[in-house]
């Protein structure tokens, strides 16, 4: 039921395809991918990072022939919140050698140098709102990589790390920049259980610090470039991100096929950009095994977004996605969240002035 459908949105209805071998030569220089070490239990008693970010950013990294690195703040073995290992690309990480051995003895970050890396790219989780921000040493390697003109990159909960870090000139590193994060919409659906020990919420302090914030609706993927500043709001957005990341290195991301979730999303924005013929068609022609789309996720997130809907406007961007995916995919909460949708916007038809 409800359960059900948080998983479909939040828990990682993310099906990484087959990526494609890269003939392109090994960059010179290193990426470095920076995770929290706060977790504990899979995230029962303290959270952690994000695997699902951590798995797509490294295979898509490695796969276009990069040397990567992991780090953590206090360094050596770090432990994820709950996932799926079903899920492809958790599966091809676990099988991987290198990838295992970098989280079991990730970099203290006071061990690292920026002028070893070409790039940082800093994961989500929640964990990332604790022990992140107040690392001295992350800071210190995040001024330095901005100074030498590296690539510095962060998704989800991950732009916490930039809270705090100072430019060269002693201004805030995100100050009249650009960016993006888990927002506060995102964290009123889904942050409740550790938000209220969070030291602040990540949109907040961001723009406290002067960064000029941009976000897309409830956990649909965004990703904003400014210069070699590079930040993915969500989950859904680390894919994408980490394709920015390659192209500001000069690298054009190895052709590769999409991943499920950002097959989905991406049908689902263009149904909201108004392709409803064409995008009907693909849903209706998508019968094979495993499928290209997944209605599930389409549904969680016309359900989400109408719970967390703000004007009229929201809700019928809500009820539209679950319209969308009604046909393929039947739930009790989806057809009571339709209607509820239903009414609540006749009733708002019926009380405009």
């Amino acid at each position: 039921m409800r359960h059900t459908l948080k998983r479909s949105l939040v828990g990682g209805l993310l099906c990484l395809g087959l990526i494609a071998s890269s003939g392109a030569a090994e960059p010179s220089g290193k990426v470095l991918i920076v995770v929290s070490g706060e977790g504990r239990e899979q995230g029962k008693t303290r959270p952690g990072f994000e695997m699902d970010e951590f798995a797509q950013a490294w295979l898509l990294l490695r796969a276009n022939g990069l040397s990567v690195d992991v780090a953590s703040p206090q360094g050596g073995a770090v432990q994820a919140d709950r996932f799926n290992a079903e899920h492809d690309y958790n599966a091809r990480l676990a099988a991987d050698p290198q990838a295992q051995a970098a989280l079991r003895q990730t970099l203290a970050t006071a061990s690292l140098r920026a002028k070893d890396y070409r790039a940082v790219l800093i994961m989500g989780g929640k964990g990332a709102m604790f022990d992140l921000p107040k690392d001295p040493s992350l800071q210190q390697l995040l001024s330095a990589m901005d100074a030498q003109g590296a690539v510095i990159a962060a998704v989800c909960h991950g732009p916490a790390a930039l809270a705090e870090v100072k430019r060269a000139d002693g201004q805030p590193l995100v100050a009249g920049r650009r960016l993006t994060g888990f927002s506060n919409e995102e964290e009123a659906a889904f942050g409740k259980k550790w938000a209220a020990q969070f030291p602040w919420l990540l949109e907040d302090k961001l723009k406290a610090q002067g960064a000029r914030w941009e976000e897309a609706s409830l956990m649909l993927p965004k990703v904003v470039v400014d210069g070699r500043l590079i930040t993915g709001q969500n989950p859904y957005s680390t894919a994408a991100m980490t394709e920015a990341v390659l192209r500001a290195l000069g690298t054009e991301p190895a052709a590769r096929q999409a991943f499920a979730d950002e097959a989905t999303l991406k049908l689902a924005l263009r149904w909201l950009d108004g392709e409803h013929a064409a995008v009907q068609a693909e849903l209706a022609a998508d019968t094979h095994t495993p499928k290209t789309y997944k209605t599930e996720l389409i549904a969680a997130l016309g359900v989400y977004q109408f719970q967390q809907a703000s004007d009229d406007a929201d809700r019928r961007q809500a009820l539209s996605l679950m319209r969308l995916a009604e046909p393929y995919f039947k739930h009790a909460m989806l057809g009571q969240a339709m209607a509820e949708a239903k009414r609540s916007l006749a009733t708002l038809s019926v009380n405009k002035p």
